[in-house]
């Protein structure tokens, strides 16, 4: 009979436990730093209704420029890292600041612009031959000037046109140091030319009369990449609910709902964690 009693306690017990571990994980939450253009796009709302019925883990999403949401991972301000500037997350993660970096999915930029086209640039392949014209035609282009991996892929291809836009700051080059969708609403109040993710264009509800002018440069490749940040360095990292995310984003399920998003029947973003370019 004692023996009996131990047993039903012991079941007891072991139940008791598993509703706690249950409730423990549902009760988990993470906070992910994010690049805005997976928020502004709507993907996150897509996503983590789905990710957090699968698991319970509530994720929080804090969207900034790539800039900033590196600053504030390095900071231990954050669970989760996803960005799109791989050579910086390829240091953040050389700095010891995440475990390893995965590639998630891709897009591409585009340049857009009012339909008079001052420098004539409408039908370009080649990217930094259109800043180039533009530069030489002194149009206005509105840049987000704020350090976000959309700016720093903008500097690049400056520098490969061989033009220092920041030597006509304020003149035809004009830094808004804001997000996409506040630098693609000044772009065309002011009649500028405007280089954006094709994410944020499509879902960008302003766009008047502009267009997109120049796509199709390979060079123009938007790859996004998420990353663990590391408990070594952040003792308070939720490293087991972080790393359930990332592995459930590049898993076949997570990256087939990243592939479903949609909007007016266009994807915004090509899952690709298992073959990620450059």
């Amino acid at each position: 009979m004692y023996r009996n009693h131990l047993l039903a306690f012991g079941i007891a017990a072991l139940a008791g436990t598993m509703l706690v571990t249950s409730a423990t994980k549902a009760s988990d939450s993470i906070i992910v730093q994010s690049t805005t253009s997976t928020q502004n796009s709507g993907l996150y709302k897509h996503l983590l209704p789905i990710f957090k019925s699968k698991t319970g883990i509530q994720v929080n999403v804090v969207a900034v420029g790539t800039g900033q949401a590196i600053k504030n991972a390095q900071n231990c301000d954050g669970d989760v890292l996803l960005v799109h500037a791989k050579p910086s997350e390829e240091k953040f993660v050389a700095g010891g600041y995440g475990v390893k970096r995965s590639d998630l999915m891709y897009n591409d930029f585009v340049l857009v612009g009012p339909p008079s086209d001052p420098a004539k640039v409408d039908g370009m392949k080649d990217a930094p031959a259109a800043l180039k014209k533009i530069a030489a035609a002194s149009a206005l282009f509105a840049s987000r000037g704020d350090n976000s991996g959309t700016h720093k892929k903008e500097v690049r291809l400056w520098k490969a046109s061989g033009v220092d836009p920041e030597s006509a700051s304020g003149k035809w080059y004009r830094e808004t140091g804001s997000g996409m969708g506040a630098t693609l609403n000044a772009g065309v109040g002011m009649g500028a030319y405007v280089m954006t993710d094709r994410a944020t264009w499509i879902s960008f509800k302003n766009k008047g009369d502009y267009r997109i002018l120049v796509e199709g440069d390979d060079k123009l490749f938007n790859q996004y990449g998420v990353i663990l940040v590391n408990p070594a360095k952040c003792p308070n990292v939720n490293k087991a609910a972080g790393q359930t995310f990332i592995d459930w984003l590049v898993s076949k399920e997570g990256q087939k709902a990243i592939g479903d998003y949609k909007l007016g029947g266009k994807q915004l973003f090509f899952p690709n964690a298992d073959k990620g370019q450059g």
